[in-house]
């Protein structure tokens, strides 16, 4: 560890070239986090379930791009598909995704919106082992990446040498940004959005007012999955994915939000863009293999420092 802390000296470019990388997969934490932050702050419910949805997202890309043939013996029907470039699976994703979210409202989170967090926790938990198996079974057991077209999306390189950024991060950075701001339009200047702030605040004032709370809570739920629909899609074209990979994504969401505070989107995409560019530091530094472990660490210590200035507030408030 310490060469490779000498080799970042040595190497200021080099250092460089991590943090912008790493701010370029951030955007696509905070995508993930915008959905965690929404369910948390409208439904009062943690959601375990984000990292399984982008896992699902990824692999509506992983199929959008590739070739394959689907063949019905029983109807004696072959259905091919040759394939297209993955960004477009930043439409498809995001449908498919809502409707899955959609139907998991209405058959599970529903009967738990106005339940303990405990019981949100446990019952998002065994949803999120569903859906691992779900895509274990009907997708495949192998670490796959989506295509992308490496020949015009490969890395842009600058006169400075080792400097490389490539192109999908940089489309996953905007796309982040955009989707961030559409977010924050939506929730302050459209009739549905106000109403989710609405129910958000207080659910019980929100229905007598007339507004639909259920309604609201599928659609809020539904959202937050196409937006992970939406970042599995940039994951699965940066980074290889398999059915079992989800349980980081959703441990990177919740302490982004931990961390910005629920309702605090430019805080969500600081966060996601700090955490990006410190995991990628920290790859460098420590290796591949202990980067689960960083942000494991990490999340104990912003827990920990959360729980300990929570007490001194109390403190001081007695």
């Amino acid at each position: 560890m310490l060469e490779n802390f000498q080799l970042l000296a040595e190497n200021p470019v080099g250092l460089l070239n991590l943090i912008i990388d790493g701010i370029m997969i951030g955007a696509v934490f905070a995508l993930i986090a915008y959905g965690m932050a929404l369910v948390w702050g409208v439904m009062n419910i943690i959601n375990l379930t984000q990292g399984e949805y982008v896992i699902f997202g990824g692999f509506v890309a992983f199929y959008t791009a590739g070739e394959w043939t689907l063949t019905i013996d029983a109807i004696g029907v072959s259905l091919t598909w040759p394939g297209v470039h993955a960004l477009w699976a930043l439409i498809v994703a995001p449908a498919v995704l809502y409707a899955v979210g959609w139907g998991v409202y209405r058959l599970v989170i529903f009967r738990i919106v106005d339940r303990d967090m405990f019981t949100s926790i446990l019952a998002t938990f065994g949803i999120s082992i569903l859906l691992q198996q779900f895509m274990n079974s009907v997708f495949t057991a192998d670490d796959v990446i989506a295509r992308h077209g490496m020949g015009t999306w490969s890395a842009w390189r600058t006169d400075m040498g080792e400097l490389a950024i490539e192109r999908v991060r940089i489309v996953a950075l905007a796309f982040a940004l955009v989707v961030g701001g559409f977010l924050a339009f939506y929730l302050k200047n459209t009739r549905d959005g106000q109403a989710i702030r609405a129910v958000a605040q207080n659910a019980r004032a929100a229905r007598l007012m007339g507004i639909d709370a259920d309604r609201v809570y599928a659609r809020t739920y539904a959202l937050n999955a196409a937006l992970c629909g939406a970042a599995g899609v940039l994951v699965s074209m940066t980074l290889t994915i398999h059915a079992f990979t989800g349980l980081i994504y959703t441990v990177r969401a919740f302490m982004i939000v931990i961390i910005a505070g629920l309702g605090n989107v430019t805080g969500v995409i600081v966060a996601g863009l700090g955490l990006g560019a410190g995991e990628k530091v920290a790859e460098f530094l420590i290796g591949t293999s202990y980067q689960v472990a960083f942000v494991t660490g990490l999340l104990l210590v912003v827990l920990l420092y959360r729980s300990v200035r929570l007490a001194m507030r109390r403190r001081y408030l007695a």
